[in-house]
């Protein structure tokens, strides 16, 4: 049966939902009022939002989701039943003009099953985004989804062309991916990291003549981690992720629930666990990157290593540590100040500049745009004290936000 240029479209656009290293922030400015076609900005384009409302977008697809090989998490694997497609490198080229001319996006998310090989796949890979901005002058969003089997000489051209790689750590444990994904290797897929890292940091370097060398990759790395499929816990996943982010200067580690596919393998020990436990992880890893947290403190609330799914992570530390609260908004520093529930990275700087002024009252709190209904337990303020609430054996209940239903996508 042959596919029209929609139906392949509709198939493995619907493929790369599966895909969630999608953060473009962080690349160079470039525009076309020189030449050439599209823009990238420095504030994001996928599902971004600017200042005066727009949402800019990516175009997010797999190339192919054939794929060679059998990785008992993937719903894309060789032995999946889904219907396949494949586009040409001309065909994702086009599509990336027409939908940037349409002012339908403003780059491309490109990822891709493994086809014939991975150095086969990575070619490919890299002649649409060579296409993209030499033969057509595309200076919009790139995004890389690279294959760490694939030669290194093809990752290092890839971000010659690509404002963002990212290759997938795939699973929090060795063991895991050496189970559930045989054709993979986690020391190949660390190597490739790091020869990514590498060439970002050389592409920062002058030569002895004071010449830049070509960008690299200038929005950085990322990777995915799949979470659910095997049985690390959450302390598990975090401490990997910081691993992660020390040894390779991520931008990002995207974590992924796992969802049982159809002809899921019998090697899955677990059932679906709850987008719930995605999102808490998501909140432990900014806690990890700014505030200040480490992993043992995020998990230790819990026996098991897991996140409490009832309350967010800075909500459950101060739970279990309450000899800590009330802290004087007045007198705390700013690291203290950090870990109050309800007070931001923003709401801090504001409460510190304030400071210098005189005060900070329970009103001031709430004009800074400190969250009060978390924050009132663990704050002193001249005109605010929670006494015995801070204590009270009810209090987990009291700010435990009401169900709701989460999306994947």
């Amino acid at each position: 049966m042959r596919r029209t240029l929609q139906d392949k479209l509709a198939i493995l656009s619907d493929a790369a939902k599966y895909d969630a290293s999608c953060a473009s922030s962080g690349t160079t400015r470039r525009d076309s009022r020189s030449g050439g076609i599209g823009s990238a900005g420095g504030s994001g384009i996928c599902h971004a939002y600017t200042p005066d409302g727009r949402c800019i977008s990516l175009l997010k697809i797999l190339m192919t989701n054939f794929c060679i090989f059998d990785c008992a998490y993937c719903v894309n694997r060789v032995s999946s039943g889904v219907e396949r497609a494949r586009f040409t490198p001309a065909e994702v080229v086009s599509l990336t003009l027409e939908f940037y001319r349409r002012n339908y996006i403003e780059g491309l998310f490109l990822s891709s099953g493994i086809i014939r090989s991975p150095d086969d796949t990575m070619a490919d890979m890299v002649r649409i985004a060579r296409m993209l901005r030499r033969d057509h002058g595309f200076k919009g969003y790139i995004h890389l989804k690279s294959i760490p089997e694939a030669s290194p000489e093809l990752i290092e051209e890839a971000g010659l062309f690509a404002d963002r790689l990212s290759i997938n750590i795939e699973l929090p444990k060795d063991a895991s991916t050496r189970a559930l994904a045989p054709q993979k290797k986690p020391e190949t897929i660390r190597a490739a990291m790091a020869n990514v890292r590498l060439a970002r940091d050389a592409s920062r370097e002058r030569t002895h003549t004071g010449k830049r060398p070509a960008r690299f990759a200038p929005a950085g790395q990322s990777t995915q981690m799949i979470v659910g499929a095997d049985q690390a816990n959450d302390r598990d996943i975090l401490s990997t992720s910081v691993r992660l982010y020390a040894g390779y200067d991520l931008k990002r580690v995207y974590y992924s629930a796992f969802s049982p596919i159809p002809e899921a393998s019998a090697a899955l020990p677990l059932i679906r666990p709850p987008l719930m436990r995605e999102h808490r992880l998501y909140q432990a890893d900014w806690l990890l990157r700014f505030y200040g947290f480490d992993v043992n403190e995020i998990t230790a609330p819990t026996l098991d290593g897991n996140l409490d799914l009832k309350v967010d992570p800075k909500l459950a530390w101060a739970l279990a540590n309450r000899g800590v609260f009330p802290v004087d908004v007045n007198l705390a520093d700013r690291d203290t100040l950090l870990r109050v529930p309800g007070f931001g990275t923003r709401t801090v700087s504001r409460i510190l500049n304030a400071r210098r002024s005189g005060l900070v009252r329970y009103g001031d709190l709430l004009k800074i745009g400190a969250l009060m209904s978390k924050a009132k337990p663990f704050v002193l303020t001249p005109d605010w004290s929670p006494r015995a609430m801070t204590d009270a054996d009810d209090l987990k209940a009291r700010l435990e936000p009401p169900p709701e239903q989460l999306s994947l996508f």
